[in-house]
């Protein structure tokens, strides 16, 4: 008993302190500005953007690509743990779970943003076409926050449970709701069996959708015929840099959350070094894709492909596709190799390297193809001939960003970041294995 009460309370939500107060004064802060900012373009239009009849994507959906990336974590990554039923999984799917729903939340978001009007988004209904891979992330975005949902809450069940009982005496506001979101669970043998199997059809449901989601992104690109997204890697390339992504702000959040939550006996040097392990596996593979995608089109490369390459390799865009290989890739692998930057403060580091590049990769994937378009650029201002997001695009991507931020952070305080129950069974596994053998 000793041991559950001290996992339990260890593992139970806690109020925010000081520091988390301000924290979420400052996301809601930039949500406000940006708020403020998509208003003022709604009401006056693109014109407030940067974006013309070239750059006509821009920065949102470079920012919805990277959404759509980065909620694959809770995909195949959460799926593969569970089919497994690995017990070292146990502090980290919840999180990854979190991050997951918050992102494709904000993936569905952002497309809304990038048409200028909300109300577009029901031309997509009443006039969508199944030719149109548009149609498609209509259908299947909506698909994947539900199941997302699903994932994240069905395990929650014993643990809503549990936590009805701890804040009977102390907080009844909170034991009724937690009472209520346990829909009266009782942790017998035909519930345990149900939540089992439920878990598993989603699970199994999701990798399929998850990988369909990220083949459809690369569709939108590829299907436009456009030199530098017209190639048949595109699906495996998306769906290899989602598991960069994804891993990436997966060790940047429990990193965080182990530090601001005491639960370095639960999230120990072990589960860095898998994750560290995993990243690297991801970052191999994206590489190999990457060149796939970029250097073996520069020995066979026709003149117009050869211009675009020229950009990202010597020209105007160098720099950021440099910056997002070598910074956001090749140093991320060379720090996980060694088993010294698999502990938690390297990969803290190795996170946040990834996740950045990681963004700024979806920048460089869809700027500079659309600069390239299919006939010369004449007879437009010299500015449409390039692109560089205004201070409104700047202002409502941050604030998008942040309500990613606000979500995960408003998550982790209500609900157990690792699940209550399991950790349970798993001491209780352990203790009866430890009497065995005496």
């Amino acid at each position: 008993m000793k041991n559950h009460d001290k996992i339990l309370n260890d593992l139970v939500p806690l109020k925010f302190g000081k520091n988390g107060v301000i924290w979420i004064i400052f996301l809601i802060i930039l949500i406000i500005i940006g708020t403020i900012a998509y208003i003022d373009q709604i009401i006056k239009g693109q014109v407030v953007t940067n974006m013309r009849d070239y750059a006509l994507w821009g920065i949102y959906i470079s920012n919805f690509v990277f959404f759509v990336a980065t909620s694959f974590v809770g995909t195949v990554t959460v799926a593969y743990l569970r089919l497994t039923d690995n017990n070292w999984r146990t502090p980290l799917v919840r999180i990854a779970e979190i991050i997951s729903f918050a992102a494709i939340i904000m993936a569905g978001l952002t497309i809304m943003i990038d048409m200028g009007r909300p109300d577009r988004m029901l031309n997509l209904f009443l006039h969508g076409r199944l030719q149109s891979p548009i149609t498609w992330d209509v259908i299947i975005v909506p698909t994947y926050i539900i199941l997302s949902f699903l994932l994240l809450y069905y395990p929650l069940l014993p643990d809503f449970a549990i936590l009805e009982k701890y804040f009977e005496k102390k907080n009844s506001f909170l034991s009724k709701w937690y009472g209520k979101l346990a829909i009266n669970w009782e942790d017998n043998k035909a519930q345990n069996i149900v939540q089992k199997k439920s878990i598993k059809i989603i699970v199994v449901m999701l990798i399929p959708i998850g990988i369909l989601l990220q083949t459809i992104d690369a569709w939108l690109f590829s299907t436009t015929y456009r030199i530098g997204w017209d190639s048949t890697n595109m699906g495996a390339y998306f769906i290899s840099g989602a598991f960069v992504a994804g891993v990436g702000a997966l060790v940047t959040v429990v990193y965080v959350l182990r530090k601001v939550r005491k639960l370095e006996d639960y999230i120990t040097d072990y589960h860095f070094d898998k994750l560290g392990k995993f990243l690297g596996l991801a970052i191999l593979i994206y590489l190999y894709f990457n060149i796939q995608e970029y250097l073996l089109p520069v020995f066979t490369a026709p003149t117009q492909e050869k211009i675009h390459l020229d950009a990202l390799l010597t020209g105007e865009y160098a720099l950021l596709f440099w910056f997002t290989l070598i910074f956001g890739l090749i140093i991320p692998l060379f720090i996980v190799l060694f088993k010294k930057g698999r502990k938690p403060l390297p990969m803290l580091v190795v996170g946040l390297m990834v996740v950045v590049g990681s963004w700024w990769k979806r920048y460089v994937i869809v700027t500079p193809t659309l600069l390239h378009p299919f006939l010369p650029i004449e007879g437009v201002p010299e500015s449409w001939h390039h692109y560089f997001p205004s201070m409104h695009e700047w202002l409502i991507t941050g604030a998008t960003l942040a309500m990613a931020l606000l979500i995960i952070t408003i998550l982790v305080r209500y609900l157990p970041v690792i699940g209550i129950q399991k950790t349970i069974n798993e001491q209780d596994l352990i203790n009866t294995d430890k009497n065995i053998e005496l």
